[in-house]
């Protein structure tokens, strides 16, 4: 109750003395209640004192209940304002509903009516923090549970829809849940890694019931099937995308759109563009593209851009299952490349498949290691995610979802790789032709640890190209990266608590893919 005696309440009304008994039980419950019997009372009263809401009478002689709202909104256009009115009629109701009313009662109004609506618009946030930290508390030792049974696929996926429903639920708490939530994310990362360290090398060779659907099964298990039946299919990849941003995005896109699947899948390994984008379109893994296509394919050492033959790679795909379907790829990484995808809006519906890349997730995570004010935007997850959420809402895609909405159409969403927020330096030394990556190093001269990272010393055991006999794949786990030590301080200091991506976590390798229809078909 003590949140509760902190609450200031005006109540307007050209009759309040009528409401003696209303005010005497509000002030027996512990607010603090002032009130005005006009508007223009009620306006210098808010000038001069804070309210943290306002009981208005919509039938007032004078300045009307509707007047006052107008003005008070115009002053403080975050208070709360209750309209409590006599009339029932429509247009009296839309017309405070349009005024941005919080709510409104109809008189003769009883007191847990009004006792119902304070706590609703006053004290909710503190009772839902109350309630979801109670609640998390209940699950958490059940998801302890689960993350030391989990031994398939299906389990982690479902351990770490869990854990990010929690960390979306308990960011507005700033309690200590939220803290013990990081411990518990932390604990099952852990675990995780100890999992795909035991299980990797089957997915790729000895599959079961068990393998999850990997980067390079994508096509053929969910986009050939729906152009199979002869649907138009747009494949919307947006880079660097992690499951917790698409719950964020799903709210959105499900006001206009039915969801006909939602899964996790896993990305290969390195959780990289390079890579794992490669295997998506082609639908093979690395070392088989380096193999069959060799034009398409450059090592890391060599220059130029990695990912320049998507397209190629997609027709590469369709060839080889003898399947003709008319395509186009394209990628989008500025305000130019997305204005030129909207003008070739109506040559996309004449496709079977469209695939689009939106990179602004990708470049974000970068720019968030090399600008400070990006750093200080996306301080935390919660605030990458709320950057990615509001991108979303003013880009391209979202433009072109809005176009699609009244296509008949079936679209599917998903992402190469997702990534993690490093904090824990680990050492690793090689010559000059180690990779950068932060979160994966190939090289024949690595020294490392061995038990602090998931060594891959036979690179064609998991499919992937070996630049020399003696190349080898060392990948970070948890939350680690890999750092030099060569200038070792300055190294640590500026990449840690940036995301990066190409290692052994939840937040790489368990990504989204959903397929989704326009609800107005």
């Amino acid at each position: 109750m003590s949140d509760m005696r902190k609450v200031k309440i005006l109540w307007v009304d050209d009759e309040i003395d009528l409401l003696k008994a209303h005010i005497l039980y509000l002030k027996e419950k512990g607010f603090g209640v002032s009130t005005a019997n006009n508007g223009q009372d009620a306006l210098a009263m808010v000038d001069e004192e804070h309210f943290d809401l306002i009981f208005l009478d919509e039938n007032m002689p004078g300045l009307s209940g509707l007047e006052v709202l107008t003005r008070l909104k115009n002053k403080k256009p975050e208070l709360p304002v209750v309209m409590i009115t006599k009339s029932e009629e429509e247009d009296i109701m839309d017309q405070a509903i349009g005024s941005k009313i919080s709510d409104y009662l109809i008189k003769p109004v009883n007191p847990n009516q009004i006792l119902l609506t304070i706590k609703k618009h006053v004290d909710q946030r503190r009772l839902v923090a109350e309630k979801t930290t109670s609640s998390y508390q209940t699950e958490f030792g059940k998801i302890g549970l689960k993350i030391n049974d989990s031994y398939s696929f299906k389990d982690w996926a479902e351990v770490y829809k869990q854990l990010v429903h929690w960390e979306i639920e308990l960011e507005d708490t700033k309690g200590e849940m939220d803290e013990v939530l990081k411990m518990q994310k932390t604990e099952a990362n852990h675990a995780f890694a100890k999992y795909v360290k035991r299980n990797y090398f089957d997915w790729i060779n000895n599959p079961d019931e068990n393998t999850p659907l990997l980067s390079h099964q994508l096509m053929k298990e969910v986009t050939l099937p729906l152009l199979e039946k002869g649907e138009k299919v747009f494949m919307l990849v947006i880079d660097n995308f992690r499951y917790d941003q698409w719950v964020m995005l799903k709210q959105e896109l499900l006001k206009a759109f039915r969801m006909e699947q939602e899964e996790l899948y896993s990305s290969i390994l390195p959780t990289a563009t390079q890579f794992a984008r490669n295997s998506l379109f082609s639908g093979l893994m690395p070392a088989k593209i380096k193999e069959i296509y060799p034009q398409y394919w450059l090592d890391e050492h060599e220059e130029g851009s990695k990912n320049q033959f998507e397209s190629e790679l997609i027709g590469t795909f369709f060839d080889r299952f003898r399947k003709k379907v008319n395509y186009s790829y394209q990628k989008i990484n500025n305000i130019e490349s997305g204005k030129q995808l909207m003008d070739n809006y109506n040559n996309m519906l004449n496709n079977d498949l469209s695939v689009v890349v939106f990179n602004f997730v990708d470049m974000l995570s970068h720019a968030r290691t090399e600008s400070k004010m990006i750093k200080e935007l996306a301080n935390d997850e919660s605030a990458y995610r709320s950057l990615s959420k509001s991108w979303f809402l003013h880009s391209v895609m979202k433009e072109l979802l809005d176009r699609l909405e009244n296509e008949d159409v079936k679209i599917i969403i998903t992402t190469d790789h997702g990534t993690i927020r490093v904090k824990n330096p680990i050492k690793v030394v090689g010559d000059k032709t180690i990779t950068t990556n932060l979160r994966y190093k190939q090289g024949k001269n690595l020294a490392y640890k061995a038990k602090e990272v998931f060594e891959v010393t036979k690179p064609d055991t998991i499919d992937l190209p070996k630049v020399n006999v003696s190349t080898r794949y060392v990948f970070a786990t948890n939350d680690d990266f890999f750092a030099y030590p060569n200038n070792y301080n300055h190294y640590v200091s500026y990449y840690k608590d940036t995301f990066q991506h190409g290692g052994v976590s939840m937040e790489e390798m368990l990504i989204p893919y959903v397929v989704l229809t326009p609800k107005n078909k």
